[in-house]
């Protein structure tokens, strides 16, 4: 029998992980929104397999269908001063499915990639308009938006980024959505209002003729599932537009049905300049990412001498990937897969907050088909200090979860969280199958570091 554990112990570097992991989960084959693991074990993936599986894993055949159409016509093509059928097509397709009707799309190989060409669009804009000292950004605290160092510059973790040097872009953090703990978090009207003001007050700080970008993601994944308040990014808008400053969402997560729309923007009723997506735009069928930009940041690359965009991805847009898109959007739409999200958030809403009666859980938060809960140490919503982090997030709970037949998610922020994010054509039954084991998980949780728990309801 193949030894994979030693495999990748001799070969493999794995992402986000100490190059020693015991016991490593090696997955070979999956079917619906199942994957089974080498020795035979069955899994419910609740994650998608990091937010990117959509809509599940029973489309292969679909898929390879129009990769081996593509593979035969035209394997293989850049987007450098040439283009092809499939990326037109998907660019088309995409921009049709946008919050506005004037967005170009520019293709990526993966979500930090989005971002970084997202800034380099920024910056080409500024410089075409006559106001190259726009180098600042706003982002959030606790906020990730990938690990390339432009990038990393935007994300909100000290820990990710701090050991690689000074950041190449200058970016204040502001505070993120979160509304548990917060003084005014009970008061939805007062808590986006003293957010924005703060966003205006770090605009005014860095320099309003120096901000050239805010960027945030519809809901915050890191942290756990953070929706945004009423009015929050209708505010934002408001204060980009005032001080001639772009506004990006970053929509690598919830984009692509997650929240139930292509785009999450949609539903908080703005048009941002910019959107960056990856994972769900083939529901990872192959690799793929993207930047949608509005007419107002590329005419000026345009009407300055057509200046060029100093930028490319070798493979971005690629034949294959591009094939493989467009028959998930031809999916989306043949399989109601949004309008399956938009059903059953309120059954799945219901069902997780359901959770709440378990001790260890302080909150529940999210929206459509990705929620997460917060673990705390008491009735007063105490945080789990380090200890209890440790005992739990990187010692009970992964094996906890795998004998609970479950692939969820839990992330260590000071704030102790499990996140679900089941795939998008899930029925009521698997829902309920994912929150039950959820609330065993959670349950035992408890137990480990001694929070008393009652049955669940």
């Amino acid at each position: 029998m193949t030894d994979y554990r030693a495999m990748a112990r001799d070969n493999l570097l794995l992402h986000f992980s100490k190059p020693q992991v015991d016991n490593l989960l090696v997955l070979d084959r999956a079917e619906g929104p199942y994957v089974f693991d080498t020795d035979g074990n069955r899994y419910i993936d609740a994650l998608s397999s990091l937010f990117c599986a959509q809509i599940g894993y029973s489309y292969g055949a679909e898929m390879a269908e129009v990769a081996t159409r593509q593979l035969t016509t035209l394997p293989f093509n850049t987007n450098w001063a040439t283009a092809h059928p499939a990326a037109l097509e998907l660019a088309e397709k995409v921009s049709s499915l946008a919050p506005a009707d004037d967005y170009r799309v520019f293709f990526t190989d993966g979500g930090s990639e989005s971002v970084e060409a997202a800034w380099k669009f920024v910056r080409e804009h500024y410089v075409a308009l006559g106001q190259p000292q726009r180098r600042k950004a706003i982002a959030r605290k606790v906020a990730y938006h990938g690990v390339t160092l432009g990038a990393l510059s935007f994300t909100g973790i000290p820990g990710f980024k701090n050991d690689f040097g000074t950041p190449p872009i200058e970016v204040t953090h502001v505070s993120n959505t979160n509304p548990f703990r917060a003084p005014d978090g009970d008061d939805p009207a007062a808590f986006c209002a003293r957010l924005l003001a703060e966003v205006e007050q770090a605009v005014r700080d860095a320099g309003p003729d120096e901000v050239a970008l805010i960027i945030a993601e519809p809901i915050q994944n890191a942290g756990g599932s953070i929706p945004a308040p009423p009015g929050y990014w209708k505010g934002l808008r408001e204060i980009a537009d005032r001080y001639g400053i772009l506004l990006m969402a970053d929509e690598v997560i919830s984009g692509f049905g997650r929240i139930g729309e292509f785009f999450a923007s949609s539903r908080e009723g703005v048009a941002p300049d910019l959107i960056s997506v990856a994972k769900g735009i083939t529901s990872a069928y192959a690799p793929m990412g993207a930047v949608l930009a509005r007419s107002r940041v590329v005419e000026p690359l345009i009407d300055n001498g057509g200046r060029v965009f100093r930028h490319g991805v070798t493979f971005a847009g690629h034949p294959v990937s591009a094939a493989i898109a467009l028959k998930n959007i031809e999916i989306f739409e043949r399989d109601q897969i949004l309008e399956n999200v938009r059903a059953l958030e309120p059954h799945l809403k219901a069902r997780m907050e359901d959770l709440r009666t378990l001790p260890i859980v302080g909150d529940v938060r999210g929206a459509g088909f990705f929620w997460a809960v917060e673990m705390v140490a008491d009735a007063d919503n105490t945080r789990l200090d380090q200890a209890q982090r440790d005992k739990l997030i990187r010692g009970f709970l992964p094996k906890r979860f795998r004998e609970a037949g479950l692939i969820a998610r839990t992330d260590d922020r000071g704030d102790a969280v499990m996140q679900i994010a089941p795939v998008l054509n899930s029925d009521a039954a698997l829902l309920d199958e994912i929150v039950d084991r959820l609330g065993e998980v959670l349950v035992d949780a408890g137990k480990e570091i001694g929070v008393a728990e009652p049955a669940l309801a």
